[in-house]
């Protein structure tokens, strides 16, 4: 008797839902490729497909080069011009790794694809700033949309590096100082990324703070305090974003190399957190072949002294001084990403781009992560009836700054005015440019000023650009700091004189409003004298518009800090920037004395006063907070009511601090908040801590520790704030790492 087809015999037979679901799967799946059931756990999959390889090809799954004609390089055939590229098997169905840079957009470096341009998203620092997760999402989504459309499944994007010192060049990319509003962006931006069938990074792991010599560095802390601090930043990241990889660092930690290190990579990331996708190092961040102990993929290969994992590796599985099980380990971690986020599914390549909806999501992102950090007689929203502006320096007549590195993006719209920088190395000429993003501001001004007079002078000259000042009611005036990839700053100040040309012209003018686009926080001497300063960082393709959008009241703001401004260097941990004035890739120790206490914790430690608080931020309108209540038990719930008390329609950022924990005094961001609020319009807010939050962690128990006690809080507008104080009970409790 012929036997009946397994879905028939589920719809007209009673049986077990299992058999029912197993002949189903069974049926669904091709025999030939039994990996290609979407009804199997991303693991189960990963090891069908892996036992099919073959060493030879399992081993072209864990190196590969960087994918671009540049210098004595050559890109792959088959590679898109980009970052990276991991040849497919075809044979067995096995896509291509097309990979790109992508922290704030996707990237096209050095213009290697012609014609080829994406959204360009505003500066890390500025969308941290706008303490709005959904939002972090959406741009997340808004760049993994338009790399699967271009051909792309792979982004190296999901900077999670905590910006410990204000000088680190590569801070713009990052999310700012404290683990929670970085862990919380970074895995919401990831998530976003992977919503479009793109597999993210989370990067550098680990203590990537500084750009000066970044190849031969020593990170030096302890166990405790980086658990404390950077570690736990990316933990919350890859618990809430799940991103396929993680990239390490160039820098060494506490003497291995990141993308060497067996505490880190092996004994943290994959024993403690169970991280089940794969490791791949920085471009030319590989050392040895003892790097295979725990790292999963060497990136970039042409730049490494040599393809450690190519024929040195083939060599060892010979030898036997490498075991088969860890190259199957290594190919599955690789397949597991890639059945996890469909890339099998759903391949990269041919989908249209809304760039219409995505140039909106930058314009958003740019206008909320604007704080604005001075506004004396409420100079802003600037008057509709002003009769005279001047607009004044920071090319504001040709378009916004942008970061330079990597992460630069071709923008969507005009083309950006580029400036070569020059530099020591072949990769100065590729990534050491100077991009602005057209239109400028004074075009965006002039637009929603139309009845005014606008006087334009370019800053060069302190004294013209005070003479255009006098002739003006309203002084807008720009100050930009350009930051870039492999180079840190050597101090606070606006470069090129601008300091000196802001204060002649507060001087000058008293109603004068300062914007400033850079990528880290700055002194401000001329700050007294101003009447409004709004901090832009580096705010996108849509920045121009943005920014006047929050300058004349069309978006109120409600940008945060997400990093401190201190007063001058002297009050950082570390005054003298490490490794300045040493020769390139020496070879020091950078001592992390502040431990776990960055940013706002260690003003907090030694009592000084910053320029402006972590978490700073003014707005159009006014709030108020009453009615705190605090639970205990396992952990903290705090809720209280937030109150619009002004005229105006705005979103406010209650924060909410820890202030000790069982008698002893700390300084810890534990929750918050993003409410919008009509005029008048009053909402109950709650935020419930992580406990690891509340706890300290225990290196002789390898854990979290909650020690019973009384838990104290504050709810404020910043770390600096204590408008209302409160506290509960906690039960000594022990959390896992």
């Amino acid at each position: 008797m012929r036997p009946e087809h397994p879905l028939r015999a589920c719809r007209s037979m009673s049986v077990a839902l299992a058999l029912c679901l197993t002949a189903t799967a069974a049926a669904a799946a091709p025999p030939q490729r039994p990996w290609m059931d979407a009804r199997l756990s991303p693991d189960a999959r990963a090891g069908l497909l892996e036992r099919e390889l073959t060493m030879d090809e399992k081993l072209s799954l864990v190196h590969s080069p960087m994918a671009l004609d540049f210098g004595p390089f050559s890109k792959p055939a088959g590679a898109l011009s980009s970052a990276g590229y991991v040849t497919g098997i075809p044979r067995l169905g096995l896509p291509a790794l097309q990979q790109s840079d992508a922290s704030l957009g996707v990237t096209n470096p050095g213009g290697a694809r012609p014609g080829d341009v994406a959204t360009a998203l505003p500066s890390g620092l500025a969308l941290a700033a706008s303490w709005n997760p959904a939002l972090a999402r959406a741009a997340g989504a808004a760049i993994g949309q338009e790399a699967h459309a271009k051909g792309f499944n792979v982004l190296l994007a999901g900077g999670a590096n905590l910006t410990r010192d204000p000088r680190a060049g590569r801070n713009f990319e990052y999310l700012g100082e404290d683990p929670l509003l970085t862990g919380v962006m970074a895995g919401a931006s990831i998530a976003g990324v992977q919503s479009a069938h793109v597999i993210s990074t989370v990067k550098h792991f680990a203590l990537n703070a500084y750009e000066t010599s970044r190849n031969t560095h020593n990170a030096v802390i302890a166990e405790a305090p980086f658990r404390e601090s950077d570690l736990l930043a990316f933990q919350i990241a890859i618990e809430r974003g799940q991103p396929g990889s993680v990239m390490c660092a160039y820098n060494k930690v506490n003497a291995d190399y990141a993308c060497e290190s067996v505490p880190l990579l092996g004994k943290v990331l994959k024993d403690d957190w169970g991280y089940p996708g794969w490791v791949m190092s920085d471009w030319g961040a590989v050392h040895s072949l003892d790097a295979v102990k725990v790292l999963d993929h060497q990136s970039g290969e042409q730049l490494d002294k040599e393809v450690y994992f190519g024929a040195p590796l083939k060599n060892a599985l010979a030898a036997g001084s490498v075991a088969p099980a860890r190259i199957s380990d290594m190919v599955r971690r690789v397949l597991r990403s890639m059945f996890a986020h469909g890339l099998f599914e759903h391949p990269a390549g041919g989908g249209q781009i809304d760039y219409e909806s995505h140039g909106k999501i930058a314009r958003q992102a740019a206008a909320e992560g604007m704080v604005l950090l001075r506004n004396e007689g409420a100079m802003l929203p600037l008057r509709a009836d002003i009769k005279r502006i001047a607009v004044i320096g920071g090319n504001a007549s040709i378009g916004v700054l942008s970061g330079a590195g990597s992460s630069q993006v071709t923008p969507h719209g005009a083309p950006p005015m580029v400036q070569p920088m020059g530099g020591n190395t072949p990769f100065d000429a590729l990534f050491r440019r100077i991009s602005w993003f057209g239109p400028g501001p004074l075009d965006a001004i002039r637009a929603r000023a139309p009845k005014a007079e606008i006087i334009f002078d370019d800053g060069r000259y302190p004294a013209s650009a005070a003479a255009a000042a006098r002739r003006a009611d309203v002084v807008v005036v720009f100050g930009t700091q350009w930051n870039s990839e492999n180079e840190d700053v050597p101090d606070l100040s606006l470069p090129q004189g601008q300091d000196a040309m802001i204060a002649a012209v507060t001087a000058a003018n008293p109603r004068t409003v300062v914007v400033l686009e850079t990528g880290n926080p700055v002194q401000m001497p001329w700050l007294a004298q101003s009447a409004a300063v709004l901090q832009a960082w580096y705010p996108g393709q849509q920045g121009a518009e943005a920014i006047a959008d929050v300058l004349f009241g069309q978006v109120n703001p409600s940008g945060h800090l997400p990093m401190t401004f201190p007063q001058s260097v002297a009050q950082l941990p570390r005054p003298a920037l490490p490794g300045a004035g040493l020769a390139p890739d020496s070879q020091y120790d950078i001592l992390f004395n502040e431990g776990a206490d960055v940013g706002y914790r260690w003003f907090a430690r030694t009592g000084a006063q910053p320029l402006f608080p972590f978490g700073f931020g003014l707005s159009y309108t006014s709030f108020a907070l009453s009615d705190l209540q605090v639970s205990g038990g396992d952990t903290l719930t705090v809720s209280f009511n937030l109150k619009n008390t002004g005229a105006r329609a705005g979103a406010e950022v209650p924060q909410v601090y820890l202030r000790s924990a069982a008698g002893q005094p700390l300084a810890r961001l534990i929750g918050w908040d993003k409410v919008q609020l009509a005029p008048g319009e009053q909402k109950r807010v709650s935020v419930t801590a992580d406990p690891r939050l509340l706890a300290s962690y225990d290196t002789a128990a390898h854990g979290w520790k909650i020690a019973a006690g009384e838990y104290q809080v504050s709810v404020g507008q910043h770390a600096g704030d204590s408008a209302l104080l409160g506290g509960a009970r906690l039960a000594a409790r022990r959390i896992k790492p």
